[in-house]
């Protein structure tokens, strides 16, 4: 029987789809999630499709218990398990500190923080019930050590994410010693098409390996943490050393 992957955020074609091709691509069936890009989700489903799995598409609000419970139930009744989750939704507005509200900040916390626990939650308890445990990865940001401007409301979002990792891989385990929970902290592996070229060789200056990240790099790691047994509670930056590095060579 096929193991199940459920990732969030991989509705759109952002690192959560490319995520889930990886884990299709390795025989995982996949549900994948969306919130409101339904027409691009169920094209993403057919290409999953087409790699030999099983694929369902599922909405969720993930800020809302009632909705990840549900999504919970949904793919549980349609896959009869969930082996691994990936917690890749995310949502990020740059925007001057000046002109940054009360609301701001607590949109991204709903979507970056809560959303991440709620999953880790619900999720987390159904794989302690599974025999054989489960993986969960979320998904945060190697910035939240350095954070750089016009990001205010999102990194104290993603700051937490370690935070929230290690206490599930602590909570979890004591449950179920089979379920592991481990987060991965991109660097620049996705620059916006718009990215002004002096702007976009200077992130790629800033690294150790003088190179734009993919991410591919971020679904082999997720592969990596899937497969290793041993590994839980870890944060991973795959950032080609940017958390590292203050510049100089």
């Amino acid at each position: 029987m096929a193991k199940l992957a459920l990732v969030t955020g991989s509705g759109k074609r952002r690192v959560g789809f490319h995520v889930a091709h990886a884990l299709a691509q390795h025989g995982y069936d996949i549900a994948v999630h969306y919130r409101s890009s339904a027409r691009e989700a169920v094209d993403i489903t057919a290409e999953l499709k087409a790699l030999g799995v099983r694929a369902e598409p599922f909405r969720a609000e993930l800020s809302d218990e009632q909705s990840v419970k549900h999504l919970v139930s949904e793919v549980i009744g349609s896959f009869g398990q969930i082996d691994v989750l990936v917690n890749a939704a995310a949502i990020w507005h740059p925007k001057p500190l000046e002109a940054i509200t009360a609301a701001d900040v607590r949109e991204h916390w709903e979507a970056n923080t809560l959303g991440t626990f709620l999953t880790c939650q619900h999720v987390g308890l159904w794989m302690v019930a599974q025999r054989n445990g489960g993986s969960i990865i979320n998904i945060g940001d190697w910035a939240e050590v350095r954070p750089y401007p016009d990001h205010a409301a999102y990194f104290p979002s993603k700051a937490a994410i370690p935070g929230l990792t290690r206490t599930f891989a602590v909570e979890l385990a004591r449950r179920n010693t089979k379920v592991r929970v481990n987060a991965i902290l991109p660097g620049p592996v996705m620059l916006p098409d718009n990215l002004p070229e002096h702007d976009k060789q200077e992130a790629i200056n800033a690294t150790l390996v003088k190179q734009e990240g993919s991410p591919e790099n971020i679904a082999q790691a997720v592969l990596a943490l899937v497969e290793n047994s041993f590994i839980t509670g870890v944060c991973l930056p795959v950032d080609g050393g940017r958390t590292i590095y203050a510049g100089g060579l």
